[in-house]
């Protein structure tokens, strides 16, 4: 059963998880969670996103995130890509790091918000990494020093204490709370979503981007973006090529001119493609996979 296309607008928060492929450890050392730090905060920055709890294991990684005019797609899309880049280059290997699919739900902000930062902030505990969520790669401690440039802390703490001190007591009260939340608790319904969906309006409704398809695209087939743009005719590239062409024209607005130019192929290059009856054929299940990818993201 096809999955439904997140949604996006202002305001919207989001529970994401990153995992490593196959379960293998991506933020194995020290230099690693400091790093995938570092391009969340550049992100953040560029983006204006809102980040209220973050938790870095050895193979997988929490986020809550409040997005305003950016998709969490978009933002997340960035983040792992640079990292994918940076590991990669480390280690001498090519190919994706991460699974395909990042995890988001869309959170209930109002009554769970509180709740959302006490599980990511327990998942040593849970992990048995730590007796207390006294972690150094969660903003736990960010919350404990009442101080941070990268976590909006202030606004969650106002809701313990209009004094610092006595805000940051009742929080740590609090994180000693034994809670279970599971996450059928705070997602969203399909019921709500619709509401919102209403809402906002149909055409607020973000299409793919270009870079999107590419992207997703490049990580199916296990290709270099250098290779796609290199006007090499291998099979895989060549299929890779036409997947992109055909979602363009799918999933996105962009006109031929725009998707000759990412590809660095010519216009009538894209023309042929898309008139070829049997292109699509070729290509069925990766562009079936690809698409689903496009809109769970």
């Amino acid at each position: 059963m096809p999955r439904k296309p997140r949604i996006h607008y202002e305001g919207a928060l989001y529970h994401v998880m990153v995992r490593g492929n196959n379960g293998e450890k991506v933020f194995e050392t020290e230099k690693e969670k400091q790093e995938y730090i570092n391009i969340t905060k550049e992100y953040k920055h560029r983006y204006r996103f809102k980040i209220y709890a973050y938790c870095i294991m050895d193979n997988h990684a929490h986020l809550l995130i409040e997005v305003e005019n950016v998709p969490v797609s978009k933002i997340m899309q960035g983040i792992q890509q640079v990292y994918t880049q940076r590991y990669n280059k480390r280690y001498s290997r090519t190919g994706h790091i991460f699974q395909q699919r990042f995890k988001s739900i869309l959170c209930q902000k109002d009554a769970y918000l509180i709740a959302l930062i006490k599980y990511i902030h327990d998942n040593p505990v849970k992990a048995k990494i730590t007796e207390t969520p006294d972690y150094k790669w969660s903003s736990h401690n960010d919350y404990l020093k009442y101080d941070s440039s990268f976590v909006n802390i202030e606004s969650t703490l106002a809701m313990f204490g209009t004094k610092k001190r006595e805000a940051v007591e009742a929080y740590e009260k609090y994180m000693e709370v034994k809670e279970k939340i599971n996450e059928e608790d705070y997602r969203i319904s399909d019921e709500d979503i619709e509401e919102i969906m209403d809402g906002i309006g149909k055409e607020e409704i973000k299409r793919a981007t270009i870079e999107q398809v590419i992207s997703e695209t490049i990580q199916y087939f296990q290709i270099e973006r250098k290779e796609l743009e290199s006007g090499k005719r291998t099979k895989k590239v060549a299929e890779a090529r036409k997947t992109i062409v055909i979602l363009s024209k799918e999933l996105t607005n962009e006109s031929n001119k725009t998707i000759s130019e990412a590809l660095k192929i010519s216009e009538s290059g894209v023309s042929k493609i898309l008139s070829r009856g049997n292109a699509a054929n070729e290509i069925q299940e990766a562009k079936k996979n690809i698409s689903l990818s496009i809109c769970q993201a």
